[in-house]
C-alpha cells in the first residue's frame, strides 16, 4: 500500500547536505544518476565531490533501476536518483524489477515544477500530478521530501524498503540549496 504524506506547509529551505546525511545514515553505498535540473546544483554537485558514496552515472533510469536490484542481491544499498520523467519512462522496469519481484529499489526522484506545499497529486502541471497516482497502482510506497523537517524520512523509508523488499520513492519536492 502506498504512503502518503501530506506536504509541508511552511517555507523552510530544503538542504543538500542533510539529504546527503540522512543517505549516508541509511547505509547507502551507491548512488545510480542522472542529471536532474530540478536536484542538480544542491545534491548533485556536491555528491560529484564526496569520497564516502560512489556515483555511478547511467544512460537511462531504467538502468539505474537494475543496478539497485543487483545490488541488493550483493547486500549492498543504492539509491537511485533521477528526475520524474526519467521515472515515468522507467515505470515498466519499476513495475518488474522492483514491485513484481520485491526489491529494495530505492528511487530518489525531484519533482520539477512541484509548488511548494501542494500534494503531488493536487499540482497543476500534469506530469506531477500523475505520479503518485502511477506509483500507488503499482504499490510502490512514496513520500515527499519539501523541507529539512522532512529529511528524518529518509533513513526510515530507505530502512524500511530493505526490511520489506519493498520499493520505495522518495519525491523531492522544491530545488535543495547545498
Amino acid at each position: 500500500m502506498a504512503l502518503v504524506d501530506d506536504p509541508r506547509t511552511d517555507t523552510a529551505e530544503l538542504h543538500g547536505s542533510r539529504i546527503i546525511r540522512e543517505i549516508k545514515a541509511s547505509g547507502i553505498e551507491f548512488i545510480p544518476c542522472l542529471p536532474d535540473i530540478h536536484t542538480s546544483e544542491g545534491l548533485l554537485r556536491p555528491l560529484t565531490t564526496d569520497t564516502e558514496l560512489k556515483l555511478v552515472r547511467v544512460c537511462k533510469e531504467d538502468e539505474g533501476v537494475g543496478i539497485c536490484a543487483a545490488l541488493s542481491y550483493c547486500n549492498k544499498r543504492a539509491l537511485l536518483l533521477m528526475q520524474y520523467s526519467g521515472m515515468l519512462d522507467s515505470v515498466n522496469a519499476i513495475r518488474i524489477v522492483a514491485a513484481e519481484y520485491g526489491l529494495p529499489v530505492c528511487m530518489m526522484v525531484g519533482l520539477l515544477n512541484k509548488e511548494p506545499g501542494v500534494a503531488p497529486k493536487e499540482s497543476k502541471h500534469y506530469s506531477v500530478r500523475v505520479t503518485a497516482p502511477i506509483l500507488e497502482a503499482l504499490g510502490v510506497d512514496y513520500h515527499v521530501i519539501e523541507s529539512d523537517a522532512d529529511v528524518a524520512k529518509i533513513k526510515p523509508a530507505i530502512d524500511n524498503a530493505y526490511a520489506k523488499s519493498r520499493p520505495v520513492v522518495l519525491f523531492i519536492g522544491r530545488s535543495p540549496v547545498p
